[in-house]
């Protein structure tokens, strides 16, 4: 923790959260609000339903490759340099998108989106933690995750109208203008949180030395494998929305929002009961609470699809409940993480969200092309995803004992 971080931030806690929240909300967007638009633009380029799954999956795996860095150059260079260079790159691909003339064109400048955005994600993690002890990290971490939440609940609802009312170029263009806002406001309020005497120098051996450090500490792949797995069993369904909303639920493109609007809502409900309990109950039993919800969702989950049609009206809410047991439980796993390296935070981070992300990825590329035609085969697979991270967790709690 910076030990000047009271005279840092003097405005309210909550207004830091949401500045945070708001970095956060980039990928988000950049993943949401174009879904709705994926067959018009497939029909726009000529490209096949393959070829449109690949801008989700290279946007994620971008976004996985320089995870690697953004947090390793924020502990060297400071939080607030990557976090105003990741945005200002971030704006130049979404104009590249916007102007794509073909899928090739458009799965480039998604590469260089996903590996831009990640500055604002990873970066605002380190900032938590330079800024507040645990139990108060945990409050704002929890905050954060309230306001990110609000963002894939009104993207699909903006990039449906943007391509009803207009067309699929509109979106891109929109994301440009979240990307130049997200700037200036990061450029004028965001101070530098990295305490001069806890900067890194930047050598790429060195860096190398300390990933592969972290690595072969199976202690540290386990929390980021529990906190990062999970979330694919409600991604899953996110990656496949045009098939799970559109075809298996029979929602027309303006009506996506409500899938965003249950998934969302119980991430927002899971995050703020976690910042509820952050120093009334052991962090450990807050994680095995967020894991028996989602446990019990995931059974109910296969067999719903095992007995019944898909239908809107339960699979909306069980979807909403796993997110919301996710919730619960992903701040308290993320500090454990952080906590893991407290002289390089940044760089747990990165490799932290670089694991999720490359676990995002392969979903998007390999998983969900697979298994989002059949809704049985999308249950069982959010089930056994949140199982990786379950075990992953009881495997690290029994060394913690």
């Amino acid at each position: 923790m910076n030990p000047q971080a009271s005279t840092l931030w003097r405005a309210p806690r909550w207004a830091l959260a949401v500045l945070l929240a708001a970095l956060g909300m980039i990928g988000p967007f950049s993943i949401d609000t174009y879904l709705p638009a994926f067959a018009g633009i497939a029909t726009a380029l000529n490209a096949t339903p393959v070829e449109m799954q690949q801008t989700l999956s290279s946007y994620l795996l971008g976004f996985a490759v320089m995870n690697l860095f953004h947090g390793a150059l924020s502990d060297s260079f400071g939080r607030r340099p990557v976090v105003l260079w990741g945005m200002a790159a971030f704006t130049l691909a979404s104009v590249g998108c916007a102007l794509a003339g073909s899928i090739g064109q458009l799965v480039f400048w998604r590469t260089v989106q996903g590996m831009s955005a990640g500055a604002g994600i990873v970066v605002s993690r380190a900032i938590i933690r330079d800024m507040f002890a645990p139990s108060e990290a945990q409050r704002v971490m929890s905050q954060v995750t309230i306001f990110f939440g609000v963002a894939p609940a009104i993207a699909p609802m903006i990039g449906g109208f943007l391509f009803v009312h207009s067309d699929w170029h509109s979106i891109f263009w929109f994301l440009v203008l979240i990307g130049a806002s997200l700037f200036i406001a990061n450029w004028r309020l965001l101070p530098e949180t990295l305490h001069e005497e806890a900067k890194q120098p930047f050598h790429v051996g060195q860096l190398l030395r300390e990933y592969g450090r972290l690595c072969t500490s199976p202690r540290f792949i386990l929390l980021a494998l529990a906190s990062g797995i999970p979330f694919n069993g409600m991604f899953l369904y996110v990656l496949s929305a045009p098939v799970f909303v559109g075809e298996h639920l029979g929602l027309a493109p303006t009506q996506f929002f409500w899938f965003f609007c249950f998934s969302i809502g119980g991430i927002m409900g899971g995050a703020w009961l976690s910042g509820r309990l952050a120093g009334k109950v052991r962090p450990r039993k807050q994680i095995r609470y967020g894991f028996v919800i989602m446990g019990v969702v995931s059974l109910l989950n296969v067999m719903l699809n095992l007995l019944l049609p898909p239908n809107p009206f339960w699979a909306l809410p069980v979807i909403s409940a796993f997110a919301f047991g996710w919730a619960l439980m992903v701040p308290v796993v993320t500090l454990l993480v952080l906590d893991e390296v407290p002289e390089r935070r940044g760089l747990a981070s990165s490799l932290q969200a670089c694991i999720g992300s490359a676990a995002n990825g392969l979903v998007a590329g390999l998983v969900v092309p697979l298994v989002m035609h059949s809704t049985v085969a999308l249950a069982f697979t959010s089930m056994g995803l949140m199982g990786i991270g379950l075990l992953s967790w009881t495997i690290v709690k029994r060394e913690m004992a």
